[in-house]
């Protein structure tokens, strides 16, 4: 194509100039593309950081609402009054496992008996959250056994893990017996097993887990589960699978997004400013490539001007400036994905003491796709005017300068 070639030659009359505006592209997308890495990463770490070691869907009995009777029979409107002392509890629960094993989105599941009880240990009492688990599973939903500090994680027929906080507040470790006092009043003396430090306070100082058969005559639930929790895949599916769910067993299915809503709205944040980030970017390379090649044109206008005397149409003209454009926003893309991409795996592999990323950017996330053709299409969109501004040179006027 005669157009590129004069295009390109264009480019490199001047190459110094060219290599600028390709080096002020480069620049441009190699800040896309480590913001869009960058809030990429923050938004895995965060979410990581919550549902590591929590559910992604909960799937709890529906919430029973009192009916208001009424009939021939009824004088007046009466009440359908619901039990207080009868525990909710999903009955079906081993038809719900299996759903759930067969869906490929699921990771872990963790069928549960939660409920309040009390420690006693002489005269101290704390309130403790009981969560009876499937002691093979106790690691489904959170990483207990790899924290215990003390004992192990065999909970047995009348074993307890603590947390590390509670254990200190009670003055307890490994091997002790403590009693256990459930909110339906039925006590138990149980033995510590093993004692936990997760570093979540919520665990570590009011959550205490025992086996799933020890905590059915502890709680009165000789056959049913309060609660499943779910891992998925990919923590992001939590609505969807949640929608699924509720449809599929008539259960309350929450997401993690419901118990988090104001994460959620920082993470809905933090990627309306990454994209203002993004958005300023391409605009400063459309301005720049836009300045350049107005400048360019008017530099040009004398051999415009003789080209056009000699009955080249304007079209061509004005495809030579397009292309400068495509040119110059093609390469500046490449070359600023490629050290985008260098510099987002540089900083990924700078870590702290711990060996832990001092950044926390993902590299693969870094939208080169969107930076390449959106910058190519800026670029374009930038040569515009300075096209139709060569496009349309008198002659005459150009030749006379």
């Amino acid at each position: 194509m005669f157009a590129l070639k004069v295009a390109r030659r264009y480019l490199l009359s001047n190459p110094s100039q060219t290599l600028l505006l390709v080096a002020g592209v480069a620049i441009g997308v190699t800040v896309f593309v480590f913001i869009t890495a960058l809030i990429a990463g923050l938004a895995i770490l965060l979410t990581e950081q919550v549902t590591g070691k929590s559910a992604h869907v909960s799937l709890e009995p529906p919430t029973r609402i009192a009916r208001v009777l009424a009939g021939p029979d009824l004088p007046v409107e009466s009440v359908a009054l619901v039990s207080t002392f009868q525990r909710q509890q999903i009955r079906n629960w081993p038809m719900v496992l299996e759903l759930l094993r067969a869906d490929p989105r699921v990771s872990a599941i963790s069928p549960q008996i939660t409920g309040s009880a009390v420690l006693v240990k002489s005269e101290a009492v704390r309130t403790v959250s009981i969560v009876g688990v499937d002691p093979q599973g106790i690691d489904a939903i959170s990483p207990i056994s790899p924290s215990i500090i003390d004992g192990n994680g065999d909970l047995g027929a009348d074993g307890l893990l603590i947390g590390a906080r509670l254990a200190e507040d009670l003055g307890l470790s490994a091997g002790q017996s403590i009693l256990l006092r459930t909110e339906r009043g039925v006590e138990r003396q149980l033995t510590i097993k093993g004692v936990f430090r997760t570093g979540l306070q919520s665990l570590d100082e009011r959550v205490a887990f025992l086996s799933l058969q020890t905590a059915r005559p502890l709680f009165v639930l000789p056959d049913g589960v309060t609660n499943i929790e779910v891992k998925l895949k990919d923590p992001n599916q939590a609505r969807a699978m949640a929608r699924f769910l509720a449809d599929a067993t008539s259960l309350r299915a929450t997401p993690w997004q419901e118990k988090n809503v104001s994460l959620e709205g920082a993470l809905v944040a933090q990627g309306r400013t990454g994209s203002m980030i993004q958005v300023f970017s391409l605009i400063s390379i459309i301005i720049g490539i836009a300045s350049a090649l107005v400048l360019s044109a008017y530099r040009r206008r004398s051999e415009v001007g003789i080209m056009r005397a000699f009955g080249v149409p304007g079209s061509f003209i004005l495809w030579v400036f397009l292309l400068q454009g495509l040119l110059i926003g093609l390469v500046g893309a490449l070359l600023g994905c490629a050290t985008g991409y260098g510099l987002c795996i540089w900083l990924q592999g700078i870590t702290n003491a711990a060996g832990d990323s001092v950044l926390p950017i993902a590299p693969e996330r870094g939208g080169y796709a969107a930076a390449l053709v959106l910058t190519t299409l800026g670029a374009v969109i930038a040569s515009i005017l300075p096209a139709r501004a060569a496009s349309k040179v008198d002659p005459l006027e150009a030749i006379q300068q």
